[in-house]
C-alpha cells in the first residue's frame, strides 16, 4: 500500500478489500435485557491504548430476506406496518432465525411461504451485510428465489399481528431500484438486496 498522493489515506488494490476479524478484550459484561428475540449487553472493553470504555451491544438471532423474482423480472415487495418507525414499509419478505438449528436458506423458504404464499425451486445467496455494526452483532442474508409457484390455498400460513395486513406487490426490478435511489424505499435489507440484484444483472428479461 502507498499513501494517496494528495488526500489522507492509502491506495489499495480493490481485490484485497475485505473485513478483517479483530477483538478488543472484554473486561466485564452485564446483560441489561434478554428476550426470545434479542439480548442487550453492556460490555466494558479495553482499547489498544489501554483505556476502558463501555459499549452497548444488541445481539439478535440474525435474519434472512428473500428477493423473489418472477419469470418476467418482477420482484416481490411486501408492505407491512413497522411500529418503531411509525410507517408501512415496502420490504423484501424477511424474518428472524428463530428456529434452533435451522439453516439460513431453510428459514428463507419458511418466510417466503409465510409472508408471500410462495414456493421457489431455485435458491441462491445474494448478499450478507451486517445490519448496524455500530451497536448490533446482527447479520442478515438475502437469497434470490426463482422458479416460483403459489402455495395451495388450504396450506397457506395464517398471518397475525403486523403480518395479518401484509400487501404483496410485484414491480419490475428496475422500478424497485428507482424507488430505492429516490428514497421511497428505506428498509436497509431491501435496499441492499435490490441494489445487489441490479448490480448482478438479475431481473433482466433479455438474460433468459
Amino acid at each position: 500500500m502507498t499513501a494517496h498522493p494528495s488526500l489522507p489515506g492509502e491506495l489499495v488494490d480493490g481485490d484485497t478489500l475485505r473485513d478483517r476479524p479483530a477483538s478488543w478484550p472484554v473486561v466485564a459484561s452485564e446483560t441489561a435485557y434478554e428476550s426470545g428475540y434479542l439480548s442487550l449487553h453492556l460490555d466494558t472493553v479495553r482499547t489498544p491504548d489501554g483505556d476502558e470504555v463501555t459499549r452497548a451491544v444488541v445481539r439478535p438471532h440474525g435474519a434472512v430476506g428473500v428477493l423473489a423474482l418472477d419469470d418476467d423480472g418482477r420482484v416481490l415487495l411486501v408492505e407491512q406496518y413497522r411500529h418503531a418507525v411509525q410507517g408501512r414499509l415496502l420490504e423484501l419478505p424477511a424474518g428472524t432465525l428463530d428456529v434452533d438449528g435451522e439453516a439460513s436458506v431453510d428459514a428463507a423458504r419458511r418466510e417466503l411461504n409465510e409472508e408471500a404464499d410462495l414456493l421457489a425451486q431455485h435458491w441462491e445467496s445474494l448478499v450478507a451485510p451486517y445490519a448496524t455494526p455500530g451497536y448490533s452483532s446482527e447479520r442478515w442474508e438475502v437469497f434470490v428465489a426463482t422458479g416460483l409457484t403459489p402455495v395451495a390455498e388450504a396450506d397457506r400460513f395464517e398471518r397475525e399481528a403486523e403480518e395479518a395486513e401484509i400487501r404483496q406487490l410485484w414491480v419490475p426490478l428496475e422500478q424497485a431500484v428507482e424507488a430505492v435511489l429516490d428514497g421511497r424505499i428505506g428498509d436497509s435489507m431491501t435496499v441492499a438486496g435490490v441494489l445487489a440484484a441490479h448490480a448482478r444483472g438479475l431481473g433482466r428479461t433479455d438474460r433468459r
